[in-house]
């Protein structure tokens, strides 16, 4: 038998035959992992319950065909113990879950920095000492950075022009008067300051944003992420678009993220 063993997060199931599932798993040393889980939704399973999304487990795997076969899995943490009984956190996590998943398109290709970010996220999430749509969002940013689509947020895109005039997606991010295309929207310049603290890990900086600017800069990061992936992210729909605010306190639009994402003028 050509056994291997590696750790990673569960980033997903589904049903396989009538009593197996087919575990999607990012693992540390592999890359993203499809094995199949044999008999773990009987009642008599050893390790059920240590192969749900959110679980960061030690696995050991039979190397298959078309998919491999775990045989062995201890729970290492399993941080949706942490995020079921709060909806903003675990709608959150799902979306990293999700994204994580998206970013990673090829099996057994080592990604070990996708890998190391999304376990902390998920302990950030867990542990709760942050608004869980700033750690969202810097966890968007920085794995999108790794991807090698981190957004210019210091400097025209375009011409590196130090004068910022509007934020654009088509540009790769901040742009110039000069380079400002059609659909660039103008956010605060405390949203692009909290954009490039959470980009950075400066949570002094994100902590003490205020709403207004938390919401706007989580606009401009889903756009951004989900033009980049070229399809949407479905969990983002049930992440809370807005944190809590203050009376009579503006909103962010979403007609201005959805003109980022067709290139349209908001109306």
């Amino acid at each position: 038998m050509s056994l291997y063993r590696d750790e990673g997060v569960v980033l997903r199931t589904q049903k396989l035959g009538e009593a197996d599932r087919i575990v999607t798993v990012l693992t540390k040393r592999t890359g993203k992992v499809r094995a199949v889980a044999k008999g773990v939704r009987r009642t008599t399973s050893r390790f059920g319950a240590r192969l749900e999304p959110f679980t960061h487990v030690d696995l050991q795997l039979h190397v298959g065909r078309s998919l491999d076969v775990v045989t062995q899995a201890e729970t290492i943490r399993p941080y949706g113990e942490a995020l079921a009984t709060d909806y903003p956190r675990y709608t959150s996590g799902t979306a990293m879950l999700e994204t994580a998943d998206r970013l990673t398109q090829g099996e057994k290709e080592p990604a070990l920095r996708q890998f190391l970010l999304l376990v902390g996220g998920l302990r950030t999430l867990a542990d709760g000492e942050h608004e869980a749509r700033l750690v969202l969002d810097a966890y968007f940013l920085r794995s999108l950075a790794v991807a090698g689509y981190a957004p210019a947020l210091e400097a025209c895109a375009k011409c590196q022009a130090p004068a910022i005039r509007g934020f654009a997606i088509v540009a790769g991010g901040v742009v110039c008067g000069a380079c400002k295309p059609a659909g660039s929207v103008v956010p605060a310049a405390e949203t692009i300051g909290l954009m490039t603290a959470l980009l950075r890990g400066d949570w002094v900086t994100a902590d003490a944003s205020q709403p207004r600017h938390r919401s706007e800069c989580s606009g401009l990061v889903a756009a951004y992420l989900q033009w980049h992936l070229e399809h949407g992210i479905r969990s983002l729909k049930h992440v809370e678009r807005e944190p809590s605010r203050t009376p009579g306190e503006p909103s962010w639009d979403p007609k201005v993220q959805d003109s980022m994402s067709t290139g349209r003028e908001p109306v």
